[in-house]
């Protein structure tokens, strides 16, 4: 019997008895100034930003423990930052950077990436943009294995890497730009996935995000002001902290209750200990939070596949709820399938052991899922799609 002990945290306090680490990269630095505006540079405007998120997680978080790839006005190459990330083995990096654009034109807003191909120009142009850096890297064509930050060809790997941390990295991403919304009322540009090296080699849920436009005059003001640097920051930090919460949720709210995580005694095996001013209804009901909590970790994919055929499916939505496959997000698409993984809804279309034919289907519905990637399943478990891809060739022959 496998039991936890449950209890209430903190706001900031974790329920997994080991500090929360968060490394926070303010973008560019030191002899790469990054985008540059009328009077100001973006590694400025990224390290001000970056500090201000950790100040107030420092100083209302306890159990985190904050890392900076830079403190100070330095460069610091990409590979390097997120090998600082990998090495302290932090549960989330965050790549804080400022946009912008060419000369003549003019946006504005923010928008929060997670790593993946680019499925727009523009988001493309931003990851060029961000990777550019590399060049003044020494020996950058080994260390970054050939990758020409100003090829298109070069960003085609990204079709190809599936980020396992990919649901969670979506989650904060979209979390931090209810805020930007929302706190700091700037412009919401998005979430999107683009191939930022900066991300690609992390091992944990990662995300960069774009403040504002350096280009855009009025931005270039906002951004070098302290309401700028204090709302942008808090906005990041409230994310953070919302993101932190819904990882614990499972363990809140519920005192001294021991769950057996055992498929077939999940619910006869709970004891209902709880506070004594807790009554039978709000007892039960804490109980069933748990219980269908410890149901969703052992919930398996469906169907399961009865042979050793590879089978290739195209993942288009990722839901903290569960959605009803009639729903009119899916209108006109059948068959409509989901999975659960770390807790997560994921809905995928269509199935067929012809990687080829999935391809054709998953940019057919680029326009209305930009986002949408490719997984494969071999005896009705998710598998390594570079692994599924290079079997597919292998057999093919």
């Amino acid at each position: 019997m496998i039991a936890l002990w449950l209890f209430t945290p903190s706001l900031c306090s974790t329920a997994f008895g080991k500090d929360f680490v968060v490394v926070i990269d303010a973008g560019h630095g030191g002899e790469d100034p990054g985008a540059i505006g009328t009077f100001s540079r973006e590694k400025d405007i990224n390290l001000r930003v970056a500090l201000h998120v950790g100040n107030l997680i420092q100083n209302n978080c306890e159990d985190v423990k904050v890392i900076y790839t830079r403190k100070t006005d330095v460069f610091i190459p990409l590979d390097r930052r997120a090998e600082i990330a990998n090495n302290a083995k932090a549960d989330l990096f965050i790549s804080i950077h400022t946009n912008a654009v060419a000369r003549g034109n003019t946006a504005r807003g923010a928008e929060t990436f997670s790593l993946g191909l680019a499925r727009s120009q523009s988001n493309l142009e931003i990851a060029k943009r961000e990777n550019s850096v590399i060049l003044i890297e020494d020996n950058y064509k080994q260390r970054y294995a050939g990758f020409n930050p100003n090829s298109s060809e070069s960003y085609i790997m990204f079709e190809f890497i599936q980020d396992k941390h990919m649901a969670q990295s979506v989650e904060l991403a979209t979390l931090v730009q209810k805020q930007l919304r929302s706190y700091a009322k700037r412009a919401d540009r998005g979430v999107h996935q683009a191939g930022f090296l900066v991300l690609r080699a992390t091992t944990m849920p990662s995300i960069l995000i774009e403040l504002g436009y350096i280009s855009t005059p009025e931005e270039e003001q906002y951004l070098n002001t302290d309401e700028g640097t204090q709302s942008l920051g808090t906005s990041i930090y409230k994310a953070f902290l919302a993101y932190k919460k819904e990882r614990e949720k499972p363990l809140a709210n519920i005192r001294n209750v021991i769950v057996d995580n055992t498929e077939d005694s999940i619910e006869k095996k709970m004891i209902k200990k709880v506070d004594e001013k807790s009554k039978v209804d709000s007892s039960a009901k804490a109980i069933k939070e748990a219980i269908k909590t410890q149901e969703q970790k052992v919930e398996r994919v469906e169907p399961k596949q009865n042979n050793n055929e590879i089978v290739f499916k195209i993942q288009i939505l990722t839901s903290s709820k569960k959605i009803s496959t009639n729903d009119n997000l899916f209108k006109e698409l059948s068959p409509i399938d989901f999975y659960l993984e770390s807790g997560l809804y994921k809905y995928t279309y269509e199935a067929s052991s012809d990687y080829n034919k999935i391809l054709s289907i998953k940019k057919d519905l680029s326009d209305r899922f930009k986002d949408a990637f490719i997984i494969a399943f071999k005896n009705g478990e998710k598998i390594n799609i570079n692994a599924a891809i290079a079997e597919f060739k292998k057999n093919k022959k």
